[in-house]
């Protein structure tokens, strides 16, 4: 006999998904920490060297690099980013929706 299992679409955010509080916070963490590693991977450095510049510990950078974000606040990723020599700009506009949400975007 087989199972029958419900499908759901994803709304884009699978900590939602998955009814996690906080859900935003940590999808918006999530992207920022992809944009730490890409430009730590263009960086060739060891994680030692990494923790100096962006001003954490060994231990940390291994975390970030594996993406365990619970001990990082979206404004620590932030600067993670400044001290890599990255931009990051914030626009603010009306949603048209409920509530607003929060969007990181790469650029070239």
């Amino acid at each position: 006999m087989t199972a029958r299992l419900a499908v759901k679409a994803s709304s884009g955010n699978v900590f939602s998904d998955l009814e996690l509080p906080n859900a935003g916070d940590e999808d918006t963490k999530m992207d920022l920490a992809i944009a730490i590693n890409d430009a730590l991977a263009e960086q060739n450095l060891r994680q030692a060297d990494i923790a100096k510049r962006i001003g954490a510990t060994q231990p940390q950078v291994s975390a970030l690099t594996n993406y365990k974000l619970s001990g990082f606040s979206i404004e620590r990723l932030l600067g993670f980013l400044k001290a890599l020599n990255r931009d990051v700009e914030i626009v603010c506009r009306s949603s048209g929706q409920a509530q607003g949400r929060v969007r990181v975007r790469q650029m070239a």
